[in-house]
């Protein structure tokens, strides 16, 4: 008997899945609605560079470009000068002795403030008993306001009844003049703003130590390599980075030193400690007649001063990123 099998059964196509729905779009747009986002979280960051950056600064050249007096800077119709001031500023007789003085100022304060805190840094390195007390004694400069703290050395260092010279007398050397002599004057506010730039040395290239691994430190000495050896090999190449951040801000703030040095001398005597910053706040402020734009072309070539090491630093920075 023949028997027929029977074919097998075709199974139907399954439909096709449903697309799945589009997501609405937002109404103004996705990207436009984060763009606006963006925007509103740097407003108080632009709404603070124009008030307290751009606006000073546009202020600054305003006035250095005009011939302003009292009087025209209450009405607001100066002269315009055009580079009038900077010419007469460049070509004065006290811009050769200002510059001068800044220069020795500046990096006489920069080379011991950072020689000095690195050593206190590394020596702080070495955790031991009352370490943290110590560091924090030495914050106290930097805490002090500077009015008190220019007060205390022009105190110190007064030639008649001074700590400094009745410690001097004591081991047989005579009354030196400190503030009063051109000779000694200088080193008088260096000696004072070096104590006051130490703590911050000491803070930003303590803070860096702290990233140096201390495997390589007991590698090295392994490998026989004293504290010396350590020391240039390991702690200096390493801390570069900060060094040159920490040189780089502590010298834009010592060229606008006014404080201590006005506190102190005043710029005298006979303008042996008149640096630009010092010249720039006299034209406008130390005598009974401001002269505000001679004032202003003073503190503008400061700001181009800063700005050009700013600059040379970037440009160190990137080609230490780039090798």
């Amino acid at each position: 008997m023949m028997t027929i099998s029977a074919a097998p059964a075709v199974r139907p196509a399954p439909d096709p899945k449903p697309s799945a729905p589009r997501p609405r779009r937002a109404k103004g747009g996705g990207t436009g609605g984060s763009r606006w986002v963006a925007v509103a979280f740097a407003a108080p960051l632009l709404a603070y560079l124009l008030a307290f950056y751009a606006y000073p600064l546009i202020r600054s050249i305003d006035l250095s470009i005009h011939d302003y007096n009292v009087r025209a800077f209450v009405q607001g119709n100066a002269e315009f000068v055009g580079l009038k001031n900077y010419i007469d500023v460049i070509s004065s007789p006290l811009f050769g002795q200002a510059a001068w003085n800044t220069v020795v100022f500046v990096f006489g304060s920069l080379i011991f403030q950072y020689v000095l805190g690195l050593a206190l840094a590394v020596f702080f390195r070495g955790n031991f008993r009352l370490s943290g007390i110590l560091r924090a004694l030495f914050l106290v400069p930097w805490l002090l306001p500077l009015i008190v703290s220019g007060s205390a050395w022009a105190w110190m260092l007064n030639s008649d009844n001074g700590i400094v010279n009745s410690f001097l007398q004591a081991f047989g050397i005579g009354q030196i003049n400190w503030l009063t002599s051109p000779d000694t004057s200088m080193l008088a506010v260096i000696i004072a703003n070096i104590w006051l730039g130490i703590p911050f040395n000491l803070v930003i290239l303590y803070s860096g130590l702290q990233n140096i691994s201390g495997d390589l430190y007991e590698a090295a000495a392994l490998d026989g390599a004293g504290p010396w050896r350590q020391f240039w090999s390991i702690t200096f190449p390493l801390l570069r980075p900060v060094s040159a951040i920490t040189l780089l801000l502590g010298l834009v703030y010592t060229l606008k030193v006014v404080d201590i040095i006005w506190i102190m001398t005043s710029g005298g005597p006979a303008n042996s400690t008149t640096t630009l910053a010092i010249w720039s706040y006299r034209e406008a402020f130390g005598t009974g007649q401001p002269d505000l734009s001679p004032a202003a072309a003073v503190g503008n070539i400061l700001i181009v001063i800063a700005l050009i090491f700013g600059f040379i630093y970037l440009r160190m920075q990137r080609r230490q990123e780039q090798s």
